[in-house]
C-alpha cells in the first residue's frame, strides 16, 4: 500500500511547485510585454471569461499607461470586468473616473450606459437571480439611480448606439418605480396609515404618469381621502379614475368604502 502511495505523493510534490513556478514565471515575463501585448492578453482573458487574469492585466495597464489609448480603454474594460464579477462599487467608481478623466473619449457614452446597467443589477441576491421576483417589491434606491444614469446618457448622447436600448430600459424602470410607490401606498392603507397612503399614491400619480400603476394609485387616493373625510379630494380622484379607466374594478371598491 505504501509503495503505491509514495510515488503519487512524490508526483504531487513535484508538480505543485512546478505550477507555481510557471504561473510566477508568466507573471514576471508580462512585465516585459509591450503595451499592445498586455492589452491583447487582457482582452483575450476578458472575452474568455477569465476575469481574474483580465482584472490583473487591466489594472496593471491602467496604472502603467494611464493617459494612453490602451490605458484609457483598459479603465473602461476594467469597469466591465468589475461589473461581471459583481464588484459593483468598483465598477461604478471606474465609470465615474473614466467620465471625469476622459470626457472627450469617443466611448464615454458607454461609461454612462455601463453605470446604468451596474446600478440596475446592484442588490440582486442569489435567490433573486434564480427565481422570478417583482423588482417593485424591493428597495428602489438603485433603480432610481439607474434611471438617472440612463437619463444622463440620453440627454448627453441622443445619437449614441446605446440610446435605443436605454430608452426601453427607462420605460421599464418608470413602470417599476411607479408600481413600487403603489405597493408602499397599499401597505400604508392596510395598516390604517391613511394620510401616508394618500400621499404616497399621489406621489406616484404626479411622478410616474402614464404608467400601469396609475389606476391603482387613484383607487388608493380615493379610498384614503374618503376614510379621512376629505370628500372633495376623494371625489376628484374617483372622477379621474372613472374618466380614464371606466372599467376599473377599483371604482366599485371606492364607492363601497365606508367611513367609520
Amino acid at each position: 500500500m505504501y509503495k503505491i502511495i509514495l510515488p503519487i505523493v512524490l508526483i504531487i510534490a513535484t508538480v505543485t511547485p512546478g505550477c507555481s513556478y510557471f504561473s510566477k514565471d508568466r507573471e514576471d515575463s508580462s512585465k516585459n510585454w509591450t503595451v499592445e501585448r498586455l492589452y491583447s492578453e487582457a482582452k483575450g482573458a476578458m472575452e474568455s471569461g477569465n476575469y481574474s487574469s483580465a482584472k490583473k492585466y487591466f489594472e496593471y495597464l491602467e496604472t502603467r499607461y494611464p493617459f494612453g489609448v490602451y490605458g484609457q480603454q483598459s479603465l473602461l474594460d476594467l469597469a466591465y470586468v468589475y461589473y461581471k464579477t459583481q464588484d459593483f462599487d468598483s465598477a461604478v467608481s471606474s465609470c465615474d473616473r473614466f467620465i471625469r478623466l476622459y470626457p472627450q473619449n469617443p466611448h464615454v457614452d458607454y461609461a454612462y450606459y455601463l453605470k446604468g446597467l451596474v446600478n440596475f443589477s446592484r442588490g440582486h441576491g442569489f435567490m433573486e437571480r434564480i427565481m422570478p421576483i417583482d423588482l417593485s417589491q424591493r428597495d428602489s434606491t438603485y433603480l432610481r439611480t439607474s434611471f438617472q444614469d440612463f437619463k444622463d446618457l440620453v440627454e448627453r448622447f441622443p445619437t449614441s448606439r446605446y440610446t435605443s436600448d436605454t430608452r426601453q430600459r427607462m420605460v421599464y424602470l418608470r413602470n417599476t418605480l411607479g408600481r413600487y410607490e403603489v405597493n408602499v401606498a397599499t401597505y400604508y392603507l392596510r395598516r390604517g396609515a391613511y394620510v401616508a397612503a394618500a400621499n404616497r399614491a399621489r406621489y406616484a400619480v404626479e411622478n410616474y404618469p402614464r404608467t400601469p400603476a396609475i389606476p391603482d394609485a387613484l383607487v388608493i387616493m380615493a379610498k384614503a381621502y374618503k376614510i379621512l373625510e376629505m370628500d372633495d379630494l376623494s371625489r376628484d380622484a374617483l372622477r379621474v379614475l372613472k374618466l380614464n379607466y371606466p372599467n376599473h374594478p377599483g371604482i366599485e371598491e371606492v364607492e363601497k368604502t365606508h367611513v367609520n
